[in-house]
């Protein structure tokens, strides 16, 4: 469900801007079944940051939050890296178990910098429950300029406009980009889900992001951050869109128009959440009327649902000499008591969302049952509604090929395969 009306923000802030966000639930699997590890993308609504008394920057974040995407199988690439992606197995890429990418109003001269590997992207390297020391904060920011995250990149005048005497621009860029861009979990809490995908789709992201970064990074452009028309969640839902998961979210529309329809991260979570959960698209009709879902199967050959889509939490480092802990991160819904809560509530209390053995049970059920299911061509053929005849044929055999050999690959796996250790 879309965000559809102009007053729901403020109801959104009215209803629930009191209440704290537990991030413990579900928490991070111990493993996760690794098979299915070789490609996915992972989405993460990440909640406000609220720095203490005594911080050179002094940020306190929205309780709206913020969102970043990280991709296992993408890597930095070449001597623009830090705008510039690749498959991690292709010739140049920096090694990396994948890349997390941050979009922030600061950049001019880039819409996304990356950071490789997923520790330090989503931890800073620091293990949960670990405690964060001013002395901890200042290693991880020093990891980011080893890491040259920022090289080559132009920020806005207006971001130096509060910068402290004495210290560096250098250093005062970290200063402002720590758990926004990287290290998320020192000020933050997060939602994340994990959609798992195959290189093809991969491969669509990695080029849309690299296409989205193309004017800036080439000096064509300046780029503006906007939260209506263009911004942080409309990079990651439209990335997922390139590899065929669902419809693109326009950019840059009317004022008027965007207002009325623009994704925020909770939300987003949710909605991401319910599409890789829907078993209702494993069958070819369905399919076939969803034109996302009919490009997945057909161009990328990837069924709808499949074992992999799961959540993980972490609430920010605690103890924390640094940020606050108690933090907010709140739905934006359309309705004066909306759904957002509530599928939220049975996303977080359905164990085969999270666990990564129940989910893949669950969803071999569900292909099997949509197999069991099955009625000849000539069957849906005679019946209305089938618009296009010949396309709903070429579906038709695409799905229960490729169902068969899912679950074929993916049974083994209940009684074979060890739970490998969650990073």
């Amino acid at each position: 469900m879309r965000f559809g009306r102009l007053v729901a923000p403020w109801l959104g802030l009215w209803l629930t801007g009191c209440a704290m966000v537990d991030f413990s639930r579900p928490g991070t699997p111990q493993g996760r079944l690794a098979p299915l590890e070789s490609y996915f993308a992972e989405f993460c609504a990440v909640s406000q940051i609220l720095q203490k008394p005594g911080s050179l920057a002094q940020i306190r974040g929205d309780i709206g939050g913020h969102s970043v995407f990280f991709l296992h199988g993408a890597c930095r690439a070449g001597p623009h890296g830090q705008a510039r992606i690749q498959l991690c197995d292709e010739p140049g890429a920096e090694p990396a178990d994948g890349v997390g990418l941050s979009m922030n109003a600061h950049f001019a001269s880039t819409k996304w910098v990356a950071t490789p590997g997923r520790d330090f992207f989503l931890n800073g390297n620091l293990p949960a429950g670990a405690p964060l020391t001013r002395a901890g904060h200042a290693a991880v920011m020093a990891e980011a300029k080893r890491l040259r995250l920022y090289e080559g990149v132009t920020f806005h005048p207006e971001v130096f406009a509060d910068m402290p005497a004495g210290i560096s621009r250098e250093d005062w860029i970290q200063e402002i980009s720590v758990a926004t861009d990287y290290g998320i979990s020192l000020g933050r809490g997060r939602f994340c889900a994990t959609v798992p995908v195959n290189r093809a789709q991969m491969s669509a992201m990695v080029q849309f992001l690299n296409d989205e970064n193309a004017p800036y990074r080439d000096g064509g452009a300046t780029f503006r951050w906007n939260l209506f028309k263009d911004n942080c969640i409309h990079l990651a839902h439209n990335a997922l869109a390139a590899a065929g998961l669902w419809r693109e979210w326009p950019t840059n529309r009317p004022f008027l128009v965007s207002v009325l329809d623009f994704p925020v991260p909770r939300n987003e979570f949710v909605n991401l959440m319910q599409r890789v959960g829907d078993a209702g698209l494993l069958d070819p009709f369905e399919i076939d009327a969803d034109p996302a879902a009919r490009r997945a199967l057909l161009e990328f050959n990837q069924l709808p649902l499949r074992a992999g889509g799961l959540m993980t939490s972490r609430p920010p480092q605690t103890p924390n000499e640094v940020y606050e802990t108690d933090l907010k991160l709140i739905f934006y819904d359309a309705d004066f008591i909306g759904p957002y809560q509530g599928w939220f509530d049975a996303i977080q209390a359905d164990p085969t969302q999270y666990d990564p053995r129940r989910n893949l049970a669950w969803a071999i059920a569900q292909q099997r049952l949509a197999l069991a299911r099955r009625h000849p061509l000539a069957w849906w053929l005679a019946q209305p509604g089938i618009a296009d005849r010949e396309r709903f044929a070429t579906t038709y055999h695409r799905f229960y090929a490729l169902l068969e050999r899912e679950i074929a690959a993916a049974e083994p796996m209940l009684a074979t395969t060890d739970v490998a250790a969650a990073p």
